[in-house]
């Protein structure tokens, strides 16, 4: 049986730009040119993992948006942060999401808490001293699963219980809408949280869970 991979890139997101926000008449030009930059990334690497030149990469879309090669047999998801980008790709973990934040962003953590976590999420994190990396645990988590689905913000946040573990980083959680996801978190540097999510595909020795390979450039 073939071993099921799953490759996890980490990037700083200043390196891909030569260019700040400054150098553009306004931030919605910088944005295009950081998506741009982003994009062209993204085609580098997936043109390397394939063994081809990154102009015979064609995307598509999903039925809710979701990118994916319709030329070559590679699946990937990518996020970025405010100083990270994340791309993890697999040929043969079919539904897989990612994503990725720091720990010192500043975010109203009790508001988002109220509005998007399970309430036993909400409930742990109180217990927890409203933890700053719980927080970003859960929420990466979060991310990383819809993304994997396909589904995105057609699913509320707040019905999604990740059961996400204190002290533990990684699970399983179940969604009548999208199934049963695993995940992995990765805390790198000591300031970036990496969620990675597939779908759970059980087989005749139970669930099968991917090697993750980390590799940051």
């Amino acid at each position: 049986m073939m071993k099921r991979e799953i490759q996890l890139h980490i990037h700083a997101l200043a390196q891909l730009l030569t260019q700040t926000k400054s150098d553009f008449p306004s931030f919605r030009d910088f944005n295009v040119y950081k998506k741009e930059q982003i994009q062209a990334y993204r085609n580098q690497l997936l043109a390397k993992q394939l063994n081809c030149d990154k102009n015979t990469l064609i995307f598509s879309k999903h039925e809710h948006g979701k990118p994916f090669l319709s030329s070559h047999h590679l699946h990937f998801n990518h996020s970025h942060s405010h100083e990270y980008y994340a791309l993890i790709m697999s040929q043969q973990v079919k539904d897989i999401g990612v994503d990725v934040e720091e720990l010192g962003r500043k975010i109203r953590f009790d508001a988002f808490a109220q509005h998007a976590f399970h309430i036993d999420e909400y409930k742990t994190w109180q217990q927890q001293g409203q933890d700053r990396e719980y927080w970003f645990k859960v929420w990466t988590t979060k991310e990383a699963i819809l993304k994997a689905s396909g589904l995105g913000i057609r699913l509320d946040l707040n019905s999604l219980n990740t059961n996400v573990h204190p002290e533990q980083n990684g699970g399983m959680c179940t969604h009548p809408m999208i199934g049963t996801f695993a995940y992995q978190n990765f805390i790198l540097n000591q300031n970036i949280v990496v969620t990675v999510a597939w779908r759970a595909e059980p087989s005749c020795r139970g669930f099968q869970f991917p090697q993750i390979k980390i590799k940051q450039d």
